[in-house]
Protein backbone atom coordinates (compact mmCIF):
# COMPACT_ATOMS: atom_id res chain seq x y z
CA UNK A 1 0.00 0.00 0.00
CA UNK A 2 1.30 3.42 -0.88
CA UNK A 3 2.16 5.82 1.92
CA UNK A 4 -0.52 8.28 0.82
CA UNK A 5 -3.15 5.54 0.92
CA UNK A 6 -2.04 4.48 4.38
CA UNK A 7 -2.33 8.07 5.59
CA UNK A 8 -5.80 8.34 4.13
CA UNK A 9 -6.81 5.08 5.81
CA UNK A 10 -5.49 6.26 9.17
CA UNK A 11 -7.26 9.58 8.76
CA UNK A 12 -10.58 7.91 7.94
CA UNK A 13 -10.17 5.56 10.92
CA UNK A 14 -9.47 8.43 13.31
CA UNK A 15 -12.32 10.48 11.89
CA UNK A 16 -14.70 7.55 12.31
CA UNK A 17 -13.58 7.08 15.93
CA UNK A 18 -14.08 10.78 16.70
CA UNK A 19 -17.56 10.75 15.14
CA UNK A 20 -18.47 7.62 17.13
CA UNK A 21 -17.22 9.03 20.43
CA UNK A 22 -18.91 12.40 19.85
CA UNK A 23 -22.16 10.69 18.89
CA UNK A 24 -22.01 8.48 21.98
CA UNK A 25 -21.46 11.50 24.24
CA UNK A 26 -24.36 13.35 22.63
CA UNK A 27 -26.56 10.29 23.15
CA UNK A 28 -25.60 10.12 26.83
CA UNK A 29 -26.45 13.79 27.34
CA UNK A 30 -29.68 13.42 25.37
CA UNK A 31 -30.85 10.70 27.75
CA UNK A 32 -30.99 13.19 30.62
CA UNK A 33 -33.65 15.74 29.70
CA UNK A 34 -34.15 17.07 33.22
CA UNK A 35 -34.44 20.85 33.57
CA UNK A 36 -34.79 23.01 36.66
CA UNK A 37 -36.92 26.12 36.92
CA UNK A 38 -35.44 28.77 39.22
CA UNK A 39 -38.15 31.26 40.12
CA UNK A 40 -37.22 34.35 42.12
CA UNK A 41 -40.08 35.82 44.12
CA UNK A 42 -40.60 39.02 46.12
CA UNK A 43 -42.87 38.65 49.15
CA UNK A 44 -43.91 41.76 51.16
CA UNK A 45 -42.85 41.64 54.79
CA UNK A 46 -46.42 41.57 56.10
CA UNK A 47 -47.24 38.55 53.89
CA UNK A 48 -44.23 36.36 54.64
CA UNK A 49 -45.84 34.20 57.33
CA UNK A 50 -48.89 33.48 55.17
CA UNK A 51 -46.72 32.82 52.13
CA UNK A 52 -44.54 30.29 53.97
CA UNK A 53 -47.62 28.65 55.50
CA UNK A 54 -49.30 28.17 52.12
CA UNK A 55 -46.17 26.88 50.42
CA UNK A 56 -45.07 24.47 53.15
CA UNK A 57 -48.58 23.29 54.08
CA UNK A 58 -50.34 23.01 50.71
CA UNK A 59 -48.00 23.38 47.75
CA UNK A 60 -45.47 20.97 49.22
CA UNK A 61 -48.22 18.32 49.09
CA UNK A 62 -48.71 19.03 45.40
CA UNK A 63 -44.95 18.72 44.92
CA UNK A 64 -44.85 15.46 46.89
CA UNK A 65 -47.50 13.90 44.66
CA UNK A 66 -45.58 15.03 41.57
CA UNK A 67 -42.41 13.46 42.98
CA UNK A 68 -44.30 10.25 43.75
CA UNK A 69 -45.67 10.23 40.19
CA UNK A 70 -42.17 10.92 38.81
CA UNK A 71 -43.25 14.11 37.04
CA UNK A 72 -40.93 16.08 39.33
CA UNK A 73 -37.57 15.24 40.88
CA UNK A 74 -37.12 18.13 43.28
CA UNK A 75 -39.06 21.04 44.81
CA UNK A 76 -37.51 23.52 47.24
CA UNK A 77 -38.17 26.90 48.78
CA UNK A 78 -35.23 29.07 49.87
CA UNK A 79 -35.30 32.31 51.88
CA UNK A 80 -32.66 34.93 51.15
CA UNK A 81 -30.79 35.94 54.31
CA UNK A 82 -28.54 38.47 52.65
CA UNK A 83 -28.82 40.75 49.67
CA UNK A 84 -28.94 44.26 48.28
CA UNK A 85 -32.07 46.45 48.06
CA UNK A 86 -34.28 43.74 49.54
CA UNK A 87 -37.43 45.87 49.39
CA UNK A 88 -37.23 45.95 45.60
CA UNK A 89 -35.74 42.56 44.79
CA UNK A 90 -36.49 38.89 45.32
CA UNK A 91 -36.32 37.51 48.84
CA UNK A 92 -37.37 33.93 48.04
CA UNK A 93 -36.25 31.37 45.49
CA UNK A 94 -38.07 28.29 44.22
CA UNK A 95 -36.16 25.49 42.49
CA UNK A 96 -38.27 22.88 40.71
CA UNK A 97 -36.59 20.08 38.75
CA UNK A 98 -38.54 18.17 36.12
CA UNK A 99 -37.49 15.00 34.27
CA UNK A 100 -39.34 16.34 31.21
CA UNK A 101 -39.93 20.10 31.15
CA UNK A 102 -42.61 19.67 28.46
CA UNK A 103 -44.74 17.78 30.98
CA UNK A 104 -44.20 20.16 33.89
CA UNK A 105 -47.74 21.54 33.63
CA UNK A 106 -49.28 18.13 34.28
CA UNK A 107 -48.75 18.42 38.04
CA UNK A 108 -51.07 21.43 38.45
CA UNK A 109 -54.30 19.76 37.27
CA UNK A 110 -55.79 18.60 40.59
CA UNK A 111 -54.10 20.83 43.18
CA UNK A 112 -57.25 21.42 45.25
CA UNK A 113 -57.87 17.70 45.64
CA UNK A 114 -54.24 17.02 46.55
CA UNK A 115 -53.91 19.95 48.98
CA UNK A 116 -57.36 19.50 50.50
CA UNK A 117 -58.34 23.19 50.26
CA UNK A 118 -59.79 25.56 47.70
CA UNK A 119 -57.36 27.36 45.44
CA UNK A 120 -58.23 30.69 47.08
CA UNK A 121 -56.91 29.41 50.39
CA UNK A 122 -53.61 28.20 48.97
CA UNK A 123 -52.65 30.52 46.09
CA UNK A 124 -50.06 33.22 46.77
CA UNK A 125 -49.50 34.74 43.35
CA UNK A 126 -51.97 37.52 44.19
CA UNK A 127 -49.77 38.99 46.93
CA UNK A 128 -46.27 38.11 45.65
CA UNK A 129 -44.27 39.13 42.59
CA UNK A 130 -42.12 36.95 40.34
CA UNK A 131 -39.03 39.07 39.68
CA UNK A 132 -37.31 36.66 37.29
CA UNK A 133 -37.28 33.03 36.18
CA UNK A 134 -34.45 30.95 34.78
CA UNK A 135 -34.26 27.52 33.22
CA UNK A 136 -31.19 25.74 34.51
CA UNK A 137 -29.42 22.45 33.81
CA UNK A 138 -27.79 20.76 36.80
CA UNK A 139 -24.33 19.39 36.07
CA UNK A 140 -22.21 18.18 39.01
CA UNK A 141 -23.03 17.21 42.61
CA UNK A 142 -21.01 15.81 45.54
CA UNK A 143 -21.66 15.68 49.27
CA UNK A 144 -19.79 14.71 52.40
CA UNK A 145 -19.73 10.96 52.98
CA UNK A 146 -21.26 11.11 56.45
CA UNK A 147 -23.73 13.94 55.91
CA UNK A 148 -27.46 13.71 56.61
CA UNK A 149 -29.23 15.88 54.04
CA UNK A 150 -32.41 16.26 56.12
CA UNK A 151 -30.43 17.62 59.09
CA UNK A 152 -27.33 19.17 57.53
CA UNK A 153 -28.55 20.95 54.37
CA UNK A 154 -29.83 24.13 56.02
CA UNK A 155 -28.05 27.00 54.23
CA UNK A 156 -26.94 27.45 50.65
CA UNK A 157 -24.35 29.88 49.32
CA UNK A 158 -25.17 30.60 45.67
CA UNK A 159 -22.27 31.73 43.50
CA UNK A 160 -23.72 33.40 40.41
CA UNK A 161 -21.07 33.48 37.67
CA UNK A 162 -20.95 35.21 34.30
CA UNK A 163 -18.94 33.70 31.46
CA UNK A 164 -19.08 33.33 27.70
CA UNK A 165 -17.76 29.79 28.02
CA UNK A 166 -20.20 27.83 30.19
CA UNK A 167 -18.98 24.34 29.41
CA UNK A 168 -15.32 25.29 29.84
CA UNK A 169 -16.00 26.80 33.26
CA UNK A 170 -18.11 23.95 34.66
CA UNK A 171 -15.71 21.38 33.22
CA UNK A 172 -12.82 23.08 35.03
CA UNK A 173 -14.82 22.92 38.24
CA UNK A 174 -15.53 19.25 37.59
CA UNK A 175 -11.86 18.45 36.93
CA UNK A 176 -10.28 20.41 39.79
CA UNK A 177 -12.81 21.62 42.36
CA UNK A 178 -15.14 18.62 42.56
CA UNK A 179 -12.51 16.05 43.65
CA UNK A 180 -10.87 18.63 45.92
CA UNK A 181 -14.04 19.67 47.76
CA UNK A 182 -15.23 16.06 48.05
CA UNK A 183 -11.95 15.08 49.66
CA UNK A 184 -11.92 18.13 51.94
CA UNK A 185 -15.47 17.45 53.13
CA UNK A 186 -14.78 13.77 53.79
CA UNK A 187 -11.58 14.61 55.71
CA UNK A 188 -13.32 17.26 57.84
CA UNK A 189 -11.12 20.06 56.48
CA UNK A 190 -14.18 22.26 55.90
CA UNK A 191 -17.61 22.67 57.42
CA UNK A 192 -19.15 22.58 53.96
CA UNK A 193 -21.37 19.51 53.48
CA UNK A 194 -22.18 19.53 49.75
CA UNK A 195 -21.31 21.23 46.46
CA UNK A 196 -22.81 21.39 42.98
CA UNK A 197 -22.95 23.46 39.83
CA UNK A 198 -25.29 24.18 36.93
CA UNK A 199 -25.54 26.11 33.68
CA UNK A 200 -28.24 28.62 32.75
CA UNK A 201 -30.17 27.60 29.65
CA UNK A 202 -32.44 30.62 29.42
CA UNK A 203 -32.60 33.59 29.41
CA UNK A 204 -29.24 34.55 27.91
CA UNK A 205 -28.01 37.90 26.62
CA UNK A 206 -26.15 41.12 27.31
CA UNK A 207 -28.37 42.07 30.25
CA UNK A 208 -28.21 38.64 31.88
CA UNK A 209 -25.25 38.55 34.26
CA UNK A 210 -25.53 34.89 35.31
CA UNK A 211 -24.64 32.02 32.99
CA UNK A 212 -23.44 29.40 35.50
CA UNK A 213 -24.10 28.80 39.19
CA UNK A 214 -22.26 26.85 41.84
CA UNK A 215 -23.75 26.16 45.25
CA UNK A 216 -22.18 25.37 48.61
CA UNK A 217 -24.29 23.82 51.37
CA UNK A 218 -23.80 24.20 55.13
CA UNK A 219 -25.43 23.15 58.37
CA UNK A 220 -25.49 26.58 60.06
CA UNK A 221 -25.53 30.20 59.00
CA UNK A 222 -22.23 30.75 60.80
CA UNK A 223 -20.62 27.97 58.78
CA UNK A 224 -21.94 29.55 55.56
CA UNK A 225 -20.65 33.02 56.44
CA UNK A 226 -17.36 32.02 58.07
CA UNK A 227 -16.01 29.46 55.64
CA UNK A 228 -13.08 28.17 57.68
CA UNK A 229 -10.52 25.63 56.44
CA UNK A 230 -8.08 23.29 58.10
CA UNK A 231 -4.58 24.85 57.89
CA UNK A 232 -3.31 21.66 56.26
CA UNK A 233 -5.73 21.95 53.34
CA UNK A 234 -4.00 21.90 49.94
CA UNK A 235 -6.07 23.89 47.45
CA UNK A 236 -6.08 23.30 43.66
CA UNK A 237 -4.33 26.62 43.05
CA UNK A 238 -3.91 26.11 39.29
CA UNK A 239 -7.72 26.25 38.99
CA UNK A 240 -8.15 29.86 40.12
CA UNK A 241 -6.27 31.73 37.36
CA UNK A 242 -7.99 29.56 34.75
CA UNK A 243 -11.39 30.42 36.20
CA UNK A 244 -10.62 34.13 36.37
CA UNK A 245 -9.80 34.13 32.66
CA UNK A 246 -13.24 32.71 31.89
CA UNK A 247 -15.23 34.90 34.29
CA UNK A 248 -16.40 38.25 32.93
CA UNK A 249 -16.63 39.72 36.43
CA UNK A 250 -16.55 38.64 40.05
CA UNK A 251 -19.24 36.12 41.02
CA UNK A 252 -22.29 37.41 42.86
CA UNK A 253 -22.70 35.60 46.18
CA UNK A 254 -26.02 35.24 48.02
CA UNK A 255 -26.86 33.17 51.12
CA UNK A 256 -30.22 31.38 51.42
CA UNK A 257 -31.90 29.48 54.21
CA UNK A 258 -33.50 26.19 53.21
CA UNK A 259 -37.17 26.51 54.14
CA UNK A 260 -38.62 23.28 52.70
CA UNK A 261 -37.49 20.53 50.35
CA UNK A 262 -39.41 17.73 48.65
CA UNK A 263 -37.32 15.32 46.62
CA UNK A 264 -37.11 11.79 45.32
CA UNK A 265 -35.34 9.31 47.63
Amino acid sequence: MKKSNRLISVFIYCLTAVVFIFGFQVKLHAQDRSVSSWQFRHVPNDKIDEFIKRETTYWSKVAQKAVDNKTMFFWALFEKVSGYDLQNSSNYLFINTFPDIDKAGDMWGDVEQVAGVKIGDMEDNSFTTVTSEFFVKDREWVQAAKTNSAKDFNYVVMNYQNTNYQDSLVNLEKKYWEPFIKGAMDKGQTRQVAWGNAVVLSPRGENIKTTTVSFDLYKTLGDALLQTWDPKTVFPTKLFPMLSKLQINRPGIVVYRVVKVVSAP
